[in-house]
């Protein structure tokens, strides 16, 4: 049995949860989501936990069992707390700014490219350099980000482009001179 799965996940007083079937649908203060869990796994409301099981012995659902849980408790932690992933962009001109919902981001390309967020996710942008990307959804918050990233991805000469906070990058030695 998945060690993962086992564990409950506790409800905090402001989320409310509701179970029909393998669909769950969980509100609380930053938003309400619903996911269908895939077949294999039950799930059971008891007082103020939610505790996921593995339908039968099967593989699939031993698989399943582990995952299901983590999705679970990652939507009653968006919609308790909610996600922030943070991106650093360097460069020299390379910027970023809010237009209204849409991000622009001028990343050393001949044009400036825009974003814009799907329903749930907001963008934020500090001293033009920070970009913050919030949500209480953790898949697509981490998609936007890996977006946003994917614009100017960091280089390993010089570090220039957009990574994530605290993400180290890799160096490489430049050319030699000739002796």
């Amino acid at each position: 049995m998945s060690r993962i799965g086992k564990s409950p996940i506790p409800i905090p007083d402001k989320v409310s949860v509701s179970l029909n079937g393998l669909a769950v649908t969980v509100k609380g203060p930053k938003g309400e989501l619903s996911r269908t869990l895939p077949d294999g796994v039950e799930i059971a409301q008891d007082g103020n936990t939610l505790v996921v099981s593995p339908s039968n012995s099967s593989r699939r659902s031993r698989e399943r069992h582990g995952l299901c849980r983590t999705l679970v408790a990652n939507m009653v932690e968006g919609v308790s707390q909610g996600y922030i992933r943070k991106l650093e962009i360097v460069g020299v001109g390379y910027r970023a700014a809010v237009q209204g919902k849409k991000l622009v981001v001028s990343a050393g390309y001949s044009h400036q490219i825009e974003m814009v967020p799907p329903d749930g996710v907001t963008f934020a942008v500090e001293n033009n350099t920070s970009v913050s990307v919030s949500g209480a959804d953790k898949e697509l918050v981490g998609n936007e980000a890996a977006k946003v990233r994917a614009i100017r991805p960091p280089e390993p000469y010089k570090g220039k482009g957009i990574k994530y906070e605290g993400e180290r990058i890799l160096r490489k030695a430049g050319k030699t001179g000739k002796k």
